[in-house]
């Protein structure tokens, strides 16, 4: 079978690393791709949102399966282009249409869904510039800290968490009025704050049936002990030790049927993946948002913890035969830790050489933002690599992953040294 996956990151990587695996793949092309995804598949080096370019590789090398990796296509509707083509509308696409996108593209549209259906959220309230004094009353409602969502995608930076009330309320201006965020903040979502600790599961759907995979906790934080600004991600564990059989099954009566059924219920044929983001609130789960395909770093720690064909399941996905697919899971522990650049996720230089890149039988390189210059690896990105390692306990898997943190250099590497410390010693 002759696979694309569109994208460019450390997401990216883990799957054609994991689909190079399967006896089913006979090509694997990745666009863009980056340095990593070239020792699996082949890169061709156009842009995951350039549709007519994505439907001229898909004609020319007889692509059999998509699967996207990114938000960004999916919210903007490449399965529907798909379905809308002669040319393309059989061949399957691994990610929602754009009304089931609407999950992670629209943060009002995901909390309507929600409270529609049951699933356990924050109280929230969405405002626009015709009833932003509402806003303002809004927020002199809820306790503090105070939760701002800008409505639409804003590359993972359109969330503010503030303590003050004023504040919050300049912010809701700034948001709004003076489009902090782009039109992202057009409406902005105000919510109470949940307090708990955060976990992600995620599952695979193809309409009907669903997959629970493993759950993952990452480290958003630039510094240690989750300080300074938001990232995309530096680094992740799974399994979770708060988020136990008990737990999950809770996650899977109260979310994933309810979402599921909700989904089916709208007519939103959804076939792709479900990011949920959680709180654990005292043992109760809620839900925090959804994202329409895999997170990022959590990819890297949660598909190589799966023993079984990822492609296998995929075609379960794209055919709707996902109940008659059986999925192993490895109980070792997986951790990931995510070099990047210096200044990330402020300013940052790119095009440095990059030397010492070791993968071992029990750690793996996965090339988040790096590209080929020459004979070289050269950076590409704020997020460079994530060194996903197992072990028996997290303080082995981590402690592997640091080991090659060390061993890769490039002028500016930075890393969090403490990712997986809080879960060390957990209950």
């Amino acid at each position: 079978m002759n696979v694309l996956i569109l994208g460019s990151g450390g997401r990216e990587h883990a799957f054609a690393w994991k689909l190079a695996q399967s006896k089913q793949l006979e090509n694997l092309y990745i666009a863009p791709g980056n340095a990593g995804t070239a020792q699996c598949g082949t890169n061709v080096a156009i842009s995951a949102t350039d549709f007519e370019a994505v439907k001229n590789l898909v004609w020319e090398k007889n692509i059999e399966l998509v699967l996207v990796g990114p938000e960004d296509p999916l919210v903007k509707g490449i399965h529907d282009y798909f379905l809308q083509d002669e040319v393309l509308k059989d061949i399957p696409v691994i990610g929602p249409r754009k009304d089931g996108a609407q999950l992670e593209g629209s943060k009002d549209f995901s909390k309507q869904f929600m409270f529609r259906h049951g699933v356990p959220t924050a109280r929230y309230k969405s405002f626009t510039k015709d009833n932003i004094d509402e806003g303002a009353a809004f927020i002199d409602s809820l306790q503090p800290p105070y939760v701002l969502k800008a409505d639409g995608l804003a590359a993972g930076k359109g969330v503010l968490i503030i303590d003050d009330a004023a504040e919050a309320k300049a912010e809701l201006k700034n948001m709004i009025l003076n489009s902090k965020f782009g039109s992202a903040g057009n409406t902005v979502v105000i919510e109470e704050f949940l307090k708990g600790i955060e976990l992600s599961v995620f599952v695979l759907t193809d309409g009907k049936s669903y997959k629970i995979l493993p759950a993952a906790k990452d480290y958003k934080r630039i510094g240690v002990g989750d300080t300074g600004l938001n990232t995309g991600g530096m680094g992740a564990v799974s399994p979770v030790p708060f988020a136990d059989e008990a737990f999950i099954k809770k996650v899977e009566e109260k979310i994933v049927k309810p979402t599921i059924n909700g989904l089916v219920q709208e007519g939103i044929d959804y076939r792709g993946f479900i990011f949920i983001g959680l709180m654990n609130c005292e043992g109760e789960p809620s839900v925090i948002e959804y994202n329409c395909r895999m997170g990022d770093p959590e990819t890297e720690v949660v598909i190589p913890r799966i023993e079984s064909d990822l492609l296998d399941l995929l075609q379960g996905v794209a055919t709707q035969t996902l109940h008659e697919k059986h999925i192993s899971i490895t109980s070792d522990i997986a951790t990931t830790v995510v070099l990047v650049s210096g200044g990330y996720p402020e300013e940052y230089q790119k095009n440095k050489v990059v030397t010492g890149i070791t993968n071992t039988n029990d750690s793996h390189v996965f090339h988040s933002g790096t590209a080929i210059q020459g004979e070289h690896i050269v950076t590409n990105g704020g997020r460079v690599f994530a060194i996903t390692s197992f072990g028996k306990t997290i303080s082995e898997a981590v402690g592997k992953s640091f080991a090659i943190a060390e061993s890769i250099s490039y002028e500016g590497k930075y890393y969090r040294n403490d990712i997986g410390n809080d879960l060390i010693n957990w209950g």
